[in-house]
């Protein structure tokens, strides 16, 4: 029985996103924030996570961005005692 080909998560013109982001980086010319108004690039991830949201942006095949799940906390409703 033949494999099956696995289903591509990225594009790979997202990956040329990352790419050119990762130069920036290295360059030492890469920012963050909004319009680069942030601060530089200090770390590999942050390189990658901004050139996957540019490619995010350009509407190329790129997974959703994964969001935390925090457990609710129940509220106690607390019972007034009459004395």
């Amino acid at each position: 029985m033949a494999r099956k080909a696995k289903k591509r998560r990225y594009s790979r013109s997202s990956g040329s996103d990352v790419a050119s982001e990762m130069r920036r980086y290295k360059k030492g010319t890469a920012k963050s924030g909004r319009g680069g108004r942030g601060g530089r690039v200090k770390s590999r991830k942050q390189a990658i996570a901004i050139g996957l949201s540019k490619a995010r942006k350009k509407g190329k095949k790129v997974p959703k961005k994964t969001t935390r799940k925090t457990s609710k906390k129940r509220k106690t409703s607390k019972k007034k005692r009459s004395r």
